[in-house]
């Protein structure tokens, strides 16, 4: 593979990856249970309802954990390396994998503020995140 893999998007993630082109973070919200929940899909994996909406996030969150990978598992990630693949704590509630962009890999670190960025790839923006500008 020469170029960075795009996400399948299904019938569940169509608005999530529509609101992402336009730069906008959307979760899904149970209304059964109050909660939030990320990755798309269509039942509540908290109360197994079916009442979900979909709200704007805030875009912020916090770095759970992360990895810097130094050897790209293919050819379309060789320039990047090293890069952070990381776990984020959304303020909404979910945990969310994305990379962390616009920083040096070294200065990442647990419980950083982050906020949302998108990169366009091909027809979609995926959703990375960035640290906070102090």
């Amino acid at each position: 593979m020469t170029e960075k893999p795009l996400p399948a998007i299904s019938a569940a993630s169509a608005p999530y990856w529509e609101a992402a082109a336009n730069g906008k973070l959307l979760l899904q919200y149970c209304a059964a249970c109050a909660r939030y929940l990320f990755y798309p899909r269509s039942w509540c994996p908290h109360c197994y309802g079916g009442a979900l909406e979909w709200r704007p996030a805030s875009g912020r969150g916090a770095v759970h954990t992360y990895s810097v990978v130094h050897a790209a598992p293919c050819v379309g990630f060789e320039a990047d390396a090293p890069y952070v693949v990381a776990v984020i704590d959304l303020q909404e509630g979910p945990r969310m994998m994305a990379n962390i962009i616009g920083c040096a890999p070294e200065t990442v670190r647990v419980g950083l503020p982050v906020e949302v960025a998108f990169e366009k790839r091909g027809a979609i923006s995926l959703p990375q995140f960035r640290p906070v500008a102090a």
